[in-house]
């Protein structure tokens, strides 16, 4: 493997982690990279690959957010547990189940998500609406388990169902929701990474040097996130549910 490739690859790497950290939706550009760069290799292993850089720009963005965003600690961190046991169980069903129904499915939910934020002005940019310790226990562990087996199984668009997720069910703002995202998202990845290690389907050559790429992008995008607030992140949420309702409808029709 020459070095442009890995150039090629690690710029595409960096611009996933930037806009993930933002809101979520890297996958949508680095996923189609590894693919259609390295056609010669298995697609699993391939995608193995990006759940390292993945789950280091998840972390950086968890990090930055942390240091600027209070988070809900006492429910956080049960959720991620959850979110972790639920991804690895959806990694692990991939491999014995075809996936191919999901799409039409995520494709109308994000439809809807994209014409309700659109219409909505005031969606997310302020803590919305007041939901008790124990409603927010219950619903925030929910979605652990229901978008924890999502992101093993499928992947698209995780990070924005989960910025989602936060503002609908639990009234957060966009900055907010994306700090908690972060951390739910860090725990998924890692339970992805540490399958995909354990079946062998990592090329390590092109994973660290991406790991590193997709590191420095979350760090601008999260900077950039909590420099310009709730509105900056509200535009880059509806590009990025955007982009991924084209993505999804082309895989579809082709």
């Amino acid at each position: 493997m020459d070095y442009s490739t890995i150039l090629t690859l690690c710029g595409f790497s960096l611009l996933a982690g930037f806009i993930d950290a933002i809101i979520g939706g890297g996958g949508l550009i680095q996923t189609p990279a590894i693919l259609f760069t390295l056609p010669q290799y298995p697609v699993p292993t391939l995608l193995g690959s990006t759940k390292i850089p993945s789950l280091s720009g998840s972390l950086m963005g968890a990090f930055q957010y942390s240091r600027h965003v209070a988070v809900v600690g006492k429910f956080i961190a049960p959720m991620m547990v959850m979110a972790f046991g639920a991804s690895w169980l959806g990694s692990w069903t991939l491999t014995r189940v075809p996936n191919s129904f999901m799409k039409p499915f995520a494709l109308v939910i994000l439809i809807a998500v994209f014409i309700y934020t659109l219409t909505k002005k005031d969606f997310g940019q302020a803590t919305s609406q007041y939901v008790s310790a124990r409603q927010q226990r219950i619903r925030m562990w929910t979605m652990g388990v229901g978008i924890g087996f999502y992101d093993g199984f499928f992947g698209p668009g995780t990070g924005s169902f989960l910025v989602l997720g936060f503002i609908a069910l639990i009234g957060f703002d966009f900055l907010k929701a994306s700090a908690h995202a972060k951390l739910v998202n860090a725990a998924t990845n890692l339970a992805s990474t540490l399958f995909f290690i354990s079946e062998g389907k990592v090329l390590y050559a092109v994973a660290f040097p991406m790991a590193v790429a997709n590191l420095s992008g979350a760090f601008l995008g999260a900077r950039l996130a909590i420099l310009k607030g709730n509105r900056f992140i509200r535009v880059f949420f509806l590009l990025v549910i955007a982009t991924t309702i084209l993505r999804f409808a082309w895989d579809l029709v082709q």
